[in-house]
């Protein structure tokens, strides 16, 4: 599926199509050069899924966990800063990650091997000033 973001008048409408078509999956792995909106876009679902108050990046905290009435717990994951797995794994992510919630997961290409196989690939790329967002169900 692909949606296409041409301003941030768009994210909250890209937002509810996204959640539409996600079916049973839980783990979203963002794909995406820096500064292309991966935390934009998650900040966006977040509120979409209920979430009021919204932390930003979890930068330095490396995951901020929310709760959405209609969707329960939800974890986003801000990797850049991790230096390996390990360092993953010291803070709970395999706990996390298999614990049923759902998952956002930035830089996900640092924890690829952790990831479970039905992950959904999300790829975010700019061409001018529009984001262009793919990303396949078909684990559900």
């Amino acid at each position: 599926m692909e949606i296409r973001i041409e301003s941030l008048t768009d994210l909250p409408f890209a937002a509810k199509q996204f959640l539409e078509n996600i079916g049973d999956a839980k783990i979203f792995a963002f794909h995406a050069e820096m500064g292309t909106g991966k935390t934009t876009f998650i900040t966006a679902l977040l509120h979409a899924m209920g979430v009021k108050e919204v932390d930003g990046s979890p930068t330095y905290s490396l995951v901020n966990i929310y709760d959405s009435e209609m969707y329960g717990s939800i974890h986003h994951f801000d990797l850049y800063r991790i230096e390996s797995e390990e360092e993953a794994f010291d803070i709970g992510i395999e706990e996390m990650i298999y614990s049923d919630s759902y998952c956002f997961i930035e830089w996900p290409e640092k924890v690829q091997s952790l990831l479970p196989e039905d992950a959904v690939k999300v790829e975010i790329r700019k061409e001018g000033s529009v984001r262009i967002m793919n990303y396949d169900i078909d684990c559900c």
